[in-house]
């Protein structure tokens, strides 16, 4: 397909027929760019992002009440049995 578009640019010079190439390169690509993918682009589903769970253990830590105990760790800051240290000023 290369060799036939070079064979039939109507010039004679090797810059002059690599120029027309890159032209009509830009062209098709202009011409994808600004109208075949802005036509096409509602039909692909690139906007259309849904995630969906089907399998019920998905959620390994099952919902906790609002009212429940905490736990040991959660209940006090300082240790038990350790006092605050006043140092002299």
């Amino acid at each position: 397909m290369y060799g036939w578009i070079w064979r039939h640019i109507p010039f004679k010079q090797w810059q002059l027929k690599a120029l027309v190439s890159v032209v009509l390169a830009g062209a098709v690509g202009a011409l994808l760019w600004y109208q075949v993918f802005p036509a096409v682009e509602p039909l692909l589903p690139f906007d259309d992002v849904q995630v969906e769970t089907t399998d019920p253990g998905s959620n390994p830590l099952p919902p906790q009440p609002t009212g429940a105990p905490l736990g040991p760790a959660a209940t006090s800051a300082v240790p038990t049995g350790s006092a605050r240290q006043v140092l002299p000023s």
